[in-house]
C-alpha cells in the first residue's frame, strides 16, 4: 500500500509540475499569450500595414492594423491539435501502411482546422497541405532524384559491387560492418538529409554482404544522422540553433554558437545513442521487432529490401574508386554549395553580404533546400562525364539511370509530401502554441527537475509534429525565460530541449529524417519505424533519468559533467540486463 501511495504521490507531483508550467505569461505578442486564439494576419504578415495601389503604407483592413487575427478554427490551441498526428501514427503502427495512415491524419487535421466545412476541408488538404508541402520541399525532392540517379550510375558502373567485394575481404564480421556504418554516419555531420542518403547508398553493399537487415541499417543511419548533427558545431543543425537564439535576441550569457558547444556534453540522448549502437554491435544481440528482422536476414537471407531496390552487379570492370570518387565529390560539392548559398564568398542567395568570409555564419545563413540540389547536380554531371570517360557505361546507359534513380525515390517523396502536409495541418491547429502554453513558466518547488521535464516535453512535441527544428525553435525561448542567464542549469536545460527534439524526431514516423533513413536503406518505412522504436524509447528513458540525476547534481553543488559518465554506465548496464532477459526468454521458448 505504501508503494502504491508513493507512486501515486509522485504521479500527482509530476502532474502539478506540468500544470504549474502553464501558469505564467511568457510572450510579448498575442500569438504567444496563454490560451491565445490569435494568429498572424496572412495579408500583412503581422506588420499591420499593406501597400496601397499608390505604393503607400496603409493599415491592413483584415486585421485592423494590429497584425493579428483570430484563428478561424474552433479547435486552435486545444488538446485536439494533437489528434491528427496521433491518429496517423497509431494507424501506421497498427496497419503497417504509411500512405493511407498519413492521409487520414491529414483529413482529420483539415476537418478540425476548417470546423468540418466540406469545401473548406478539401481546399485545406489540397492547397495548405499538398501544394504547400511540394512547394516548400521542391529542393529536397530534386536532391533525392539527383542522388537516386547518382546511386544508379554507381551501381551500373560496378562501383558498388567492387566495394562489396572489397568489404567481403577486409570487413570480416557483422560487427565490423555495423561499426563501419556507424563511423561513416558520424563522419558525415554537416546535414542529416545528406547523411542519411549518402551513408545508405555507400554502406548497403557492405551490410548486405554480411546479412544485416535493411531495418538494422536504417536504424544505424537514423541513429547517427540527426544525433551527430546536433553535437557537431559545423553543421546545419548547429547553425539553426544559433539562429534561433540570435533571432529571438535571447539574453543567455553566451552567444548562440558558444551555448551550443557548451551544451554538447549534456546532450545525453545523442551521446548515449552512440553508446547504445556500439554496445549492441559488440554484445551481438537484438531485441523486439528488430530481432525478428535480423534472424530472418541471417537464417533466410531476407534482408527486407524494397522490391524496386536496385541490386544489379553492374560492369565487372568497376573499381572501388568508382564509388568513392562520386561520394567525395558529392561531399565537397555540397559543402561548397552550402557556404556559397549562405554568402561565404561575398553575396548570399538573397543579396546579403553579412556572412562574407564567415564559414560558420554562412552555414547559419544557408538554405539546404537550395544548396543540396546545387551540390547534387554538380556531382551528377561530373559523375556522368567520369563514368563515360572510363568506358564503364555508355552515354545512353547513363541517361537511363536518371529515371531509374527517380523511380527508386518515389516512395520517400510520397511519404515526405504526406508528412509535411500533416505538419501543415497541425500548424493550422496551433499544436506548437498548445505546447508553448503547457511549457511556459516554471515551478520553484521542482526547479532542478526541469531539465528532465523539458526533455520529455520536447520528445512529445517533436514526435507529434515530426520536426526537431520547429521543436527547439519553440522551446529554447521558453527555456531562456525559465533559467538564470549563464547558469549551469540553463546550459543543461537548453541541451535537454535539443536532445528531446532529436529523440522525438528519431521516433516519429512523420519525421523527414526518419523518412530519409528509410530511403537511404531502401526499406519499408513502417518497418523501419516499428523496429527502431523500442531502441529509441530505451535510450530516451535512460536519458530522462540522467537529466533527473544531473539536475540533482547541480542542486547539490556537484559537477554537472558527472551526468554523462553516469548515463554511459546506465546505458551499458541496461544493455546487459536486456541481453540477459532476452537470452532467458529464448531458452524458455
Amino acid at each position: 500500500m505504501r508503494m502504491r501511495s508513493s507512486r501515486l504521490s509522485r504521479i500527482i507531483l509530476v502532474m502539478m509540475m506540468v500544470l504549474a508550467l502553464a501558469t505564467t505569461a511568457f510572450a510579448a505578442d498575442p500569438t504567444q499569450e496563454a490560451g491565445t486564439k490569435m494568429i498572424e494576419c496572412s495579408d500583412c504578415g503581422a506588420l499591420g500595414v499593406v501597400l496601397s495601389d499608390e505604393c503607400e503604407a496603409v493599415p491592413c483592413d483584415t486585421c485592423g492594423g494590429t497584425g493579428y487575427v483570430q484563428s478561424p478554427s474552433n479547435f486552435y490551441n486545444t488538446p485536439l491539435s494533437l489528434l491528427p498526428p496521433v491518429i496517423a501514427i497509431a494507424l501506421a503502427l497498427i496497419t503497417k501502411e504509411a500512405y493511407s495512415s498519413l492521409f487520414i491524419g491529414i483529413i482529420v487535421g483539415a476537418m478540425l482546422a476548417c470546423n468540418f466545412a466540406p469545401a473548406a476541408t478539401v481546399d485545406a488538404v489540397v492547397n495548405d497541405g499538398f501544394i504547400e508541402a511540394i512547394k516548400g520541399n521542391a529542393g529536397i525532392f530534386l536532391f533525392l532524384v539527383i542522388l537516386g540517379a547518382i546511386v544508379a550510375l554507381v551501381n551500373a558502373s560496378g562501383g558498388s559491387a567492387a566495394f562489396g567485394r572489397w568489404a567481403e575481404k577486409n570487413v570480416k564480421s557483422r560487427v565490423g560492418a555495423m561499426l563501419a556504418t556507424f563511423v561513416l554516419g558520424v563522419l558525415i555531420f554537416i546535414d542529416d538529409y545528406f547523411n542519411c542518403l549518402t551513408v545508405g547508398s555507400v554502406m548497403r553493399p557492405l551490410t548486405d554482404r554480411h546479412k544485416i537487415s535493411r531495418a538494422k541499417l536504417a536504424y544505424i543511419i537514423d541513429a547517427t544522422a540527426a544525433p551527430v548533427c546536433m553535437i557537431a558545431p559545423i553543421s546545419s543543425w548547429a547553425a539553426a540553433v544559433s539562429g534561433v537564439i540570435s533571432d529571438n535576441n535571447l539574453e543567455l550569457g553566451y552567444d548562440g554558437m558558444e551555448l551550443f558547444v557548451r551544451a554538447i556534453p549534456y546532450n545525453f540522448y545523442s551521446l548515449l545513442t552512440f553508446v547504445f549502437i556500439i554496445g549492441l554491435a559488440f554484445m551481438k544481440f537484438d531485441f523486439g521487432p528488430m530481432k525478428v528482422k535480423e534472424l530472418s536476414a541471417q537464417l533466410n537471407g531476407d534482408l527486407g529490401a524494397l522490391e524496386n531496390a536496385d541490386n544489379e552487379e553492374g560492369n565487372s570492370k568497376g573499381k572501388i574508386i568508382d564509388l568513392v570518387l562520386p561520394v567525395v565529390v558529392l561531399i565537397i560539392s555540397c559543402v561548397f554549395s552550402m557556404i556559397y548559398v549562405g554568402g561565404f564568398f561575398g553575396v548570399d542567395a538573397w543579396g546579403g553580404t553579412d556572412c562574407a568570409g564567415d564559414f560558420v555564419g554562412s552555414f547559419a545563413n544557408t538554405d539546404a533546400t537550395v544548396a543540396l540540389p546545387w551540390g547534387g547536380l554538380i556531382t551528377l554531371v561530373l559523375t556522368v562525364i567520369y563514368m563515360v570517360a572510363r568506358r564503364l557505361i555508355r552515354f545512353k546507359g547513363a541517361m537511363e539511370c536518371i529515371p531509374k534513380g527517380f523511380n527508386a525515390m518515389i516512395p520517400p517523396i510520397i511519404i515526405l509530401t504526406l508528412a509535411v502536409s500533416l505538419k501543415n495541418m497541425t500548424g493550422a491547429l496551433g499544436l506548437d502554441v498548445f505546447v508553448h502554453d503547457v511549457m511556459q513558466g516554471a515551478s520553484s518547488g521542482l526547479y532542478s527537475m526541469l531539465p528532465a521535464v523539458i526533455f520529455l516535453v520536447a520528445c512529445l512535441l517533436a514526435f507529434a509534429s515530426g520536426t526537431s527544428w520547429g521543436t527547439f525553435g519553440i522551446l529554447i525561448p521558453i527555456v531562456a525565460a525559465v533559467f538564470e542567464p549563464g547558469s549551469t542549469l540553463l546550459i543543461v536545460g537548453v541541451s535537454a530541449c535539443l536532445a528531446g527534439a532529436v529523440c522525438g524526431d528519431h521516433c516519429s514516423p512523420i519525421s523527414d529524417t526518419t523518412i530519409m533513413a528509410s530511403a537511404g536503406a531502401q526499406v519499408n518505412h513502417v518497418s523501419h519505424v516499428s523496429t527502431q522504436l523500442p531502441y529509441a524509447i530505451t535510450v530516451a528513458a535512460i536519458s530522462a533519468v540522467t537529466y533527473v540525476i544531473t539536475g540533482l547534481l547541480v542542486h547539490l553543488g556537484a559537477p554537472a559533467l558527472l551526468g554523462l559518465p553516469i548515463g554511459i554506465v546506465l546505458t551499458v548496464g541496461t544493455l546487459f540486463v536486456i541481453k540477459t532477459l532476452t537470452n532467458k526468454k529464448g531458452q524458455a521458448q
